[in-house]
């Protein structure tokens, strides 16, 4: 398996954790941040090999939704650094819808890239 297929299924492991700890417990924690951080770190690093061993310069439905599933994940993760932040109570008990609504985007982003890769 390439590292740029460990790196994002990592992602998928601990953006899961955090996104699924976060809707049982019901209360978004500082834990659930760090996990959310790393997997959007692991998604980077992936998604950033992956284009710099890419040989195709076209867009595809995979590469959009790619690009969309990280500016989403960026987007979530900086704004749960805010609530927390902020101790924004209210926000904290109310973020796990958020979190899911991003993990089933950035999860079609996933399985399309697995399905694509097993085709390839």
């Amino acid at each position: 398996m390439p590292i740029p297929a460990i790196l994002i299924t990592a992602a998928l492991v601990f953006y899961s954790i955090a996104t699924w700890s976060e809707r049982l417990s019901g209360i978004l924690k500082p834990i659930h941040l760090v996990l959310f951080w790393i997997g959007l770190i692991f998604d980077t690093s992936g998604t950033g090999l992956m284009i710099q061993n890419s040989t195709i310069e076209t867009f595809s439905l995979h590469s959009l939704s790619g690009y969309a599933g990280i500016i989403l994940m960026f987007i979530h993760t900086v704004w749960a650094s805010v609530v927390l932040a902020r101790n924004l109570e209210s926000m904290k008990l109310r973020f796990h819808r958020f979190s899911i609504t991003v993990w089933i985007l950035w999860m079609f982003s996933y399985i399309n890239g697995a399905v694509l890769g097993m085709s390839a």
